[in-house]
């Protein structure tokens, strides 16, 4: 296994660049889920992912919805990264990253370090926002090679369902107004109700993706 820091500085857009090799070692990833449809989730469900410097952000996402239990994918999505970096892609229609963000199916994990924080939110309407933790990874963990998607190693908690239904019948439930809440105190303000700054909206600019534009205070 190599070393988890990269020798040189990442191209974090992943033009012009090979995929890193098996030896450029891997990251682990814990992701815990904050708020979705109006709720704030506690205690957190999580999931640890062990995944290679070569993938994208776009296939970390989906390993996300899939190991969290989401079965209508066809939403928006986004990560946002330290330093006012905010990673996008439109998946299921093949459209472009959203204006002033970089494409998610382009830009490579080999930008991370461990240590880092960060958000990935699923679905801008919904707003199934998590807290994602880069850590060292796991030596007796099952890692997978760049051609692989990232996997999960562990998890723990209760996952809801997507559209809040406890049995097959059950109509799609609406999504409650959420206010402040002390439960999300302890996160880093990297959204505006996580810790104790304002600034950022999830939702993205408007045109061809329908949502609002950011601001950032």
């Amino acid at each position: 296994m190599g070393p988890d820091r990269p020798a040189s500085a990442p191209d974090v857009t992943g033009r012009g660049a090979p995929r890193p090799a098996a030896a450029d070692g891997f990251l682990s990833v814990r992701v815990e889920l904050v708020t979705g449809r109006g709720r704030d989730w506690w205690p957190r469900p999580g999931r640890v992912f062990t995944a290679h410097r070569g993938h994208t952000f776009a296939e970390l996402a989906e390993a996300i919805d899939v190991a969290f239990g989401r079965w209508d994918l066809a939403h928006l999505r986004m990560f946002v990264l330290p330093g006012g970096v905010d990673v996008s892609w439109s998946a299921w229609r093949d459209g472009p990253a959203f204006p002033g963000t970089r494409d998610g199916r382009r830009t490579r994990l080999d930008a991370l370090t461990a240590g880092t924080a960060f958000a990935y939110v699923f679905d801008l309407g919904e707003d199934w926002t998590h807290l994602c933790t880069v850590r060292h990874p796991d030596p007796c963990a099952a890692a997978p090679q760049p051609s692989q998607p990232p996997r999960p190693d562990r998890g723990w908690g209760d996952l809801p369902d997507q559209y809040g239904r406890h049995h097959a019948d059950d109509p799609s439930s609406a999504a409650a107004p959420r206010g402040s809440s002390a439960l999300l105190s302890d996160l880093p303000p990297i959204l505006p109700s996580w810790g104790a700054r304002d600034g950022w909206s999830p939702h993205r600019a408007a045109g061809t993706t329908g949502v609002a534009t950011p601001r950032r205070g």
